[in-house]
């Protein structure tokens, strides 16, 4: 398993649309993508369960990447948290 934590930029969090866009980018790998905040988990391919979240700007929440290439999966998942959130 390959994981990092971060703390959310976007100044409305994570709403629809950063939402569905990480839905889209987690269903490109093999591996299994998941986002922890707090005591709730949800997989990084279901749009309701990252809406769900509720995760506002300046949480920080943990991404947990576990399969087939997660060292590669993760990385890019990172990036995209970077460029989006």
């Amino acid at each position: 398993m390959t994981a990092f934590e971060y703390t959310i930029t976007d100044s409305i969090g994570i709403h629809a649309r950063p939402a569905g866009m990480l839905a889209k980018e987690a269903a490109k790998f093999k591996s299994k993508v998941f986002l922890h905040f707090g005591d709730k988990k949800a997989d990084a391919r279901r749009l309701i369960a990252i809406m769900g979240m509720g995760i506002k700007h300046g949480n920080t929440v943990r991404v947990e990447v576990e399969g087939e290439n997660e060292a590669e999966a993760a990385a890019q998942i990172e990036s995209f948290f970077k460029a989006n959130l």
